[in-house]
């Protein structure tokens, strides 16, 4: 079976996207308005931020029916939630023969007609997405960026286009795409790269990947999909980033291998500079040691900001232009990002009734690593604040694989809250040996020292922090507290209702 692609030019074409409020769905709805398609959707009647990104496209989601699939729809788009011979949408679109393609098919077809870039990792995608899409905004290239959340810094949607893109695809013929690509399910091989970011290599989406090596070479397959010359920049300082790579120069020596990081003496070593005015400052090799900065927390942000750096000095070399005369301009786009949704996000600022000030962030970390390194960064950029910690873990299969690692990720906390584990709609409670309260043992165990609490529900902690950011931090903590809800789950529920009694 021929796998169906998109037309080149989207002008008048009519798209029906079936689950349309997904992220992703949203923000390829946004690139193809851009790009004049005429689009149509459905979806839950529950409302979701991405709501407003489509009112916006004046686009309102219709409730699932056959009734939405009509003779002028020229292709259909759905969510992998949804199945073809379940969705009444999509029963109907097969009945009347019309193309219906994955979010990850559309999403590579589109690639495949623009000089397309990926951005992967089990870490740090979106990040990455959103400071290299901030950075181009500076630049003087044809592009656009698709984003796995809101970027705030895109105007609170998940994607940028430069004005010089054009709405007619035919006069796009240098286009720049840059698009978080996802590895799960192996979703990132219908992408069509000309130059990737590897971010990190490590275990994940164990009811997918059952073992470390599974997911490795998931990795090596999607770069070796680069071209005669493509680019693979990879993280030095991730150990799976690396050892992909060099199974990947096993295989193709016709690819350019650019390390970036500490541990990498290439052209983009990386020097930390430290913390300064609540900004992490850094140094490049390439730029002749400049110190260039961001103002979000944490170094596996300088890592990523790092990333996005070298990604746009290969974009500006395959333009004809000197990276070296847009230092400046590269310094602008990197301090101008400020995160995205869920991540590392700042949802309010309030003082406490007892006179302590209090910042509220909310954080999408759900892996071990990407905890750890969160909060460790965290602990770097708000020294003189007591850190609470409210964490939901995400599945019980990577709960139960990754126990051990979970109990150890949250030293860097001064108070610890757990809860029951958020399920995926993918696996059943009853096939593990867990639940919520064995990661709490696990850190009683291993943590002996933190101040751990298990509330079993969400808002039953809700009093319980209100009590904690009344009292006095003590002289470690100057500056008050610092309340992050953290994980995959619904908990960013907590620091909502602890606003809400604040107003």
């Amino acid at each position: 079976m021929n796998e169906i692609t998109l037309p080149k030019n989207l002008k008048g074409v009519r798209i029906h996207f079936v689950g349309i409020k997904g992220t992703g769905m949203a923000a390829l709805v946004e690139i193809f308005v851009h790009n004049g398609a005429v689009i149509s959707g459905s979806d839950v009647s529950e409302r979701f931020y991405t709501d407003d990104i489509l009112e916006k496209l004046n686009i309102k989601a219709l409730p699932f029916s056959q009734s939405n699939i009509t003779e002028d729809i020229d292709y259909v788009v759905y969510s992998s939630a949804y199945k073809l011979d379940q969705n009444p949408d999509l029963i109907q679109a097969v009945k009347m023969k019309i193309p219906c393609l994955l979010y990850t098919q559309a999403l590579g077809s589109y690639s495949s007609n623009a000089f397309s870039c990926g951005i992967c990792g089990v870490h740090g995608k979106t990040s990455t997405t959103g400071l290299a899409g901030t950075i181009l905004k500076e630049l003087d290239l044809p592009s656009q960026v698709l984003a796995g959340s809101v970027i705030n810094s895109f105007g609170s949607t998940c994607t940028y286009t430069s004005p010089l893109v054009k709405e007619n695809n035919d006069d796009n013929k240098n286009l720049i795409f840059v698009a978080e690509t996802c590895e799960y399910q192996r979703h990132f091989m219908s992408f069509c790269p000309q130059k990737i970011i590897l971010t990190s290599v490590e275990s994940d989406h164990q009811d997918y990947y059952p073992s470390y090596e599974s997911i490795r070479d998931a990795f090596v397959d999607y770069a070796c999909k680069l071209p005669l010359g493509g680019d693979l920049i990879y993280c030095a300082d991730d150990k799976g980033a690396v050892e992909t790579a060099e199974i990947v120069k096993g295989k193709r020596s016709d690819i350019n291998f650019i390390p970036y990081g500490t541990k990498s003496s290439g052209d983009f070593a990386l020097k930390f500079e430290g913390v300064k005015n609540e900004e992490n400052q850094f140094s490049v090799k390439y730029f002749n040691n400049q110190i260039f900065a961001i103002s979000i927390p944490g170094k596996h942000e300088v890592m990523d900001a790092l990333a996005a750096l070298v990604l746009v000095t290969r974009l500006l070399l395959e333009y004809g232009k000197n990276p070296l005369d847009y230092a400046d301009k590269i310094k602008a786009g990197l301090i101008n990002f400020n995160g995205g949704k869920r991540r590392s996000e700042v949802v309010g600022r309030f003082t406490s009734k007892s006179g302590n000030s209090v910042i509220v962030i909310d954080d999408y970390g759900h892996h071990p690593t990407a905890i750890k390194t969160t909060l460790q960064g965290y602990r770097e950029f708000y020294k003189g604040r007591k850190i609470i910690v409210d964490f939901m873990s995400h599945t019980y299969s990577r709960t139960q694989a990754l126990l051990t690692e979970f109990s150890k990720a949250f030293s860097s906390a001064d108070l610890l809250i757990l809860h029951k584990i958020y399920s995926s709609a993918r696996e059943n409670a009853i096939d593990f040996s867990i639940n919520g309260r064995s990661l709490y043992e696990k850190v009683l165990e291993n943590e002996k020292d933190l101040d751990a609490h298990y509330f079993e529900e969400i808002l039953d902690a809700k009093d319980f922090v209100i009590n904690e950011i009344e009292k006095n931090p003590g002289p470690d903590y100057p500056d008050g507290y610092l309340l992050v809800t953290m994980g995959a789950g619904d908990n960013w529920k907590l620091g909502k209702a602890v606003l809400e009694e604040y107003k």
